[in-house]
């Protein structure tokens, strides 16, 4: 498939359908209790379906609220929305009722979909005087609405498929396919207006990094993600491009026992994912002993100089190719036993992570986006991982870093602009190219960044340091799980700390030893004096955290500002 030549993201899902032999082959599917297959044949029926009642709903360009948690019918709901020349705004189910009315009023929704009741009473104080709402559609039958409404599994049992119409979408490549609202790290969310033509030239460039990986039957991958943001809604195009097999895990807490269900071939996840991961699997190699321990000791030393590119002697290469069977495939078969590679992205991973888990057998290939590029603007391919670095630039994406060092892209990746938003759209889309806010540096066509400019905290003398680089030194530390560094143009750096839950009764003289270990591989500036403990971890729930895992720092920051002050009396 040519992917140059689709038009919109509806016509690279029936090219794709009309290519399948077996239309009854399974394309989504539900993991957990409620188990739940569709087929090619189904999904397309499904598509079609609630297009057309859509489309006697909306108009061009109508935008339609979809909030969801990870499930077929939110892939199916979404080509839907586009499949009727509307507007696709995803919302994560995280959010509180003031952030989605935040959204509403500024997006002015004709529709809005929800999975469960528990998702629309969130919404049924807001909606009341939003005259402009049509139409709420519901996966589920809704408990106690008190409201009209259209319930998707209705609509299937009622349905005359004789009657049922096939549209086709004239969306181009430059209409726009969605409205994504940025996570809000820094405050308000914006909404990104992404093109057809964005998400297509991601996928582009995403089937050439993955082609050596696809397997010759169907590829398996696992969705957990919340497809609300940019990266994952990306990615189901990208399955479809490769017409794998997509299974929607139930929740992070049961990730690997979903890996072992499905035994994934490809999975995206965020570095939070991959630190966590890295905690745990380094915990328990710390415990082996005897011959165990010498083993994993010789696998992590081999999997290293391999990873960094150091010659392995004859003997050196016979012992890897052993510890391949006896450690790594073992390690490997506790994720589903089928893993060819991990894929990180919505944030910068940890150099000692990456080193790791690509030497014990785990492949992770780090990228770079954001939601503003479709999300992805390079990536390392397979097979020349660079772990300081996040590859090369997508086919397509135009990338040169400018005198100040800020990395700017260029080509149809780009966003379309923020909804509603002309003012910051000209804050960062200077002559096509988007200023990214983040500092980087080229090393033979592989990016590498740095810094990034709107975290940057700068010191009395005028010195730039990175507090997400020293976090993620302190949440590598045994003692820790969570870290927020603060300072800014303070005469040293100090940091708040919550505590693993395996070491809540460890000492301030264990921490300060721990930490003083950490400092002696810092420059100065970088140095953190002192710190205070939290007992309560940082959430998407209590706020603190992005439903990508990223910090709120300007949030946390807003809450303990006394206690980081308290320091410096």
């Amino acid at each position: 498939m040519n992917l140059k030549q689709i038009n919109n993201l509806t016509e690279l899902f029936f090219n794709q359908f009309n290519q399948q032999t077996d239309k009854d082959k399974t394309l989504l599917s539900t993991l957990g209790d409620k188990k739940k297959n569709y087929s090619w044949q189904e999904t397309f029926d499904f598509i079609n379906l609630v297009s057309s009642e859509l489309r006697n709903l909306i108009s061009k360009g109508d935008r339609c609220l979809l909030i969801s948690e990870n499930r077929p019918e939110w892939f199916i709901t979404d080509l839907s929305i586009m499949l009727s020349d509307g507007i696709t705004v995803p919302a994560y189910t995280t959010y509180a009722e003031n952030d989605y009315d935040y959204i509403l009023n500024d997006c002015t929704p004709s529709i809005i979909f929800v999975s469960n009741t528990e998702q629309f009473n969130k919404l049924k104080n807001i909606i009341k005087n939003k005259k402009f709402i049509k139409k709420i559609f519901s996966f589920e039958k809704l408990i106690n609405a008190e409201i009209e409404y259209i319930n998707l599994e209705d609509l299937i049992q009622n349905n005359n498929k004789k009657n049922l119409s096939i549209h086709k979408s004239l969306a181009s490549r430059k209409d726009p396919s969605c409205i994504i609202y940025t996570s809000g790290t820094q405050g308000r969310p914006k909404g990104v207006i992404l093109s057809h033509g964005g998400i297509l030239s991601n996928c582009e460039g995403a089937v050439d990094i993955l082609k050596p990986l696809l397997s010759k039957e169907q590829s398996r991958f696992l969705t957990w993600l919340p497809l609300s943001h940019s990266y994952e809604h990306t990615v189901q195009f990208v399955q479809i491009t490769v017409a794998a097999r997509i299974f929607y895990a139930e929740s992070i807490d049961k990730l690997v026992k979903n890996m072992n269900d499905c035994s994934p071939e490809i999975m995206t996840a965020v570095p939070r994912f991959y630190q966590n991961l890295y905690q745990k699997i380094n915990a328990s190699f710390r415990k082996a002993t005897g011959l165990k321990k010498k083993l994993i000791s010789k696998m992590l030393e081999l999997g290293l100089k391999r990873i960094k590119k150091e010659n392995l002697t004859i003997l050196e290469k016979i012992q890897d190719g052993i510890l391949e069977k006896l450690v790594r495939n073992k390690i490997k078969s506790q994720f589903g036993g089928s893993l060819k590679t991990f894929v990180s992205g919505g944030g910068a991973l940890d150099k000692e992570v990456g080193y790791f888990l690509n030497a014990i057998g785990l492949p992770t290939l780090q990228g770079y986006g954001l939601t503003e590029t479709s999300p992805v603007v390079s990536c390392n391919p397979i097979d020349d991982i660079r772990i300081d670095t996040v590859g090369p630039p997508f086919k397509g994406n135009e990338v040169k870093i400018a005198e100040d060092g800020e990395i700017l892209v260029k080509g149809e990746n780009v966003m379309l602009g923020y909804w509603n938003n002309k003012k910051e759209t000209e804050k960062v889309l200077i002559d096509d190219w988007l200023h990214t806010g983040d500092i980087g540096v080229f090393e033979n066509n592989f990016l590498k960044i740095t810094d990034r400019k709107k975290d940057i905290l700068i010191t009395p003398g005028g010195e730039n340091i990175s507090p997400l680089k020293i976090e993620n030194e302190l949440v590598n530390l045994e003692f820790i799980d969570q870290a927020v560094v603060y300072g800014d143009n303070k005469p040293y750096l100090v940091a708040l700390l919550v505590l693993n839950d395996e070491f809540i009764n460890v000492t301030n003289e264990e921490i300060h030893t721990q930490i003083n270990n950490l400092n002696n591989n810092l420059s100065k500036i970088e140095n953190i004096k002192k710190f205070f403990l939290i007992k309560e971890k940082f959430s998407i729930e209590n706020g603190m955290l992005t439903p990508t895992l990223k910090l709120k720092r300007y949030k946390i920051i807003n809450k303990y500002k006394i206690n980081f002050e308290n320091l410096y009396n």
